[in-house]
């Protein structure tokens, strides 16, 4: 790609879309920024990126931006069927997202990792694994920095272990993985894809360019993803919490690689059945790898998780504080729910994704939840799943703030309240993150306030 002889519009000045922005300035190429947001961030975003040479554009100069421009790169919080995009593509342009751009200069070994639920903690943990074993390794992409803004630092000996999304999935084609690992399929995002069909062949397009001398790494126990195997073109590896297959697995109270054993699940400082599949994930990857056995059952038995997943916050009053703001779904949720051993009084609530709810409540009976607070935009659709299957303890209110006071209310000693929303965010946040934040802000301040 000659950068100097092309003319890119960078629509959504996130962090990839500035990422992207800094990438292609620095190489010499025309940049146009555009994003529909106003706010002090992307402002300030933007006047960097104009002092950098970039030129800002409004809503009313797209049309002519998708005329003059040879590239729209594409922020995944865009979707691919509005209307900027679609201007592109009538024009015949190229559509691509940051780690399309970032796949294209990558030069270290990658492993990429997609599914609806365990990415965050799976990438963490096997780039905790390929450090323990003395590899020079970032974890990236959906995580972390974008993938664009670390090619530079990575060299051919390095690995990028890269967390990958539905939404990125869209615009991303280059990408061929040394191993591609896909951890689990489940409704999410349908107001966004419409239906699990489109979800399905998005998830499964990482592995698209896989070819012999590749690897692909899948759960055999989703019947989903286990099925992507057959028109897969790369080596399949399986990892499996119920079955003995060809690859990782887990039998008698420890995890295995093709007959060897690496640990005893008792040694993991994380628990979960969740978490077993992501550790098998990683000593799949591990086993392809030919890292040392000892080195990496260190490595997973000592991670302590991500933020915003099943997260102790504190304890006050007898009442423990749990965050798992990234609990975004319905799979996602019922997993936190399940790992509570105490009496739980759960939040839920957010913008809808488009779900039917009442998988949720129907899954929360059998689980220690014995009431629910909901809020956010979705709250009356939740509270109808509710009733509907029988699930009665509930309490409504619309504000965030006022649900955490509602649950510390009703807590008693001994019980925990877990944020697992099974909702995005954006009804009232920027992200999960910014939501988990705010819920240690208040739980932390909870002596003064309940």
């Amino acid at each position: 790609m000659y950068f100097k002889n092309q003319k890119f519009l960078v629509a959504g000045l996130s962090k990839s879309g500035e990422s992207s922005a800094r990438f292609l300035l620095e190489r010499g190429a025309q940049v146009y920024l555009y994003d529909d947001v106003i706010s002090d961030k992307v402002s300030t975003v933007s006047l960097k990126l104009e002092q950098l040479g970039a030129r800002v554009i409004t809503a009313d100069e797209c049309e002519t931006a998708a005329v003059n421009c040879d590239v729209l790169v594409l922020s995944p919080g865009i979707p691919i069927d509005t209307a900027l995009p679609i201007a592109f593509r009538k024009q015949g342009k190229a559509i691509i997202g940051e780690e399309e751009l970032g796949a294209l200069f990558l030069r270290a070994t990658a492993i990429a990792v997609t599914g609806t639920n365990g990415k965050t903690t799976t990438v963490s943990m096997l780039n905790d694994v390929l450090q323990a074993s003395g590899k020079h390794s970032v974890a990236c992409g959906n995580i972390g920095n974008p993938l664009v803004k670390e090619v530079e630092n990575l060299s051919f000996d390095d690995f990028a272990v890269i967390e990958i999304s539905s939404f990125q999935l869209e615009t991303l084609s280059s990408l061929r993985p040394h191993i591609a690992i896909i951890t689990n399929v489940s409704e999410d995002h349908l107001n966004r894809h419409y239906n699990m069909e489109n979800y399905i062949y998005l998830k499964s397009k990482l592995l698209r360019n896989l070819r012999e001398s590749e690897y692909a790494v899948l759960n055999y126990d989703d019947v989903i993803v286990r099925g992507f195997a057959n028109n897969c073109k790369g080596r399949v590896i399986y990892f499996s919490v119920q079955s003995k297959v060809d690859g990782a697995y887990f039998e008698n109270g420890a995890l295995y690689y093709r007959g060897e054993k690496y640990f005893d699940i008792a040694e993991m400082t994380l628990g979960g059945t969740h978490n077993i599949y992501n550790a098998l994930a990683c000593v799949a990857a591990a086993g392809i790898l030919g890292l040392d056995k000892a080195a990496v059952a260190n490595a997973i038995c000592a991670f302590k998780g991500v933020r915003h997943r099943v997260e102790k916050i504190r304890e006050v009053g007898g009442v423990t504080y749990i965050d798992d703001s990234k609990g975004t779904n319905i799979d996602a949720t019922v997993k936190a729910a399940q790992t509570m051993k105490a009496p739980t009084i759960i939040l839920l609530g957010g913008k809808d994704k488009g779900y039917d709810y009442s998988p949720l409540f129907e899954k929360l009976n059998s689980t220690t939840v014995i009431h629910a607070v909901i809020y956010g935009e979705n709250r009356f659709k939740m509270m109808n799943a509710a009733i509907k299957t029988g699930f009665l303890s509930v309490s409504l209110c619309s504000e965030f703030s006022t649900a955490i006071k509602l649950a510390a209310y009703i807590a008693k000693p001994g019980e925990n309240v877990l944020l697992s929303p099974a909702s995005s965010s954006f009804d009232s946040f920027a992200n999960y993150e910014e939501r988990g934040d705010v819920f240690r802000k208040l739980v932390e301040s909870i002596d003064e306030t309940i």
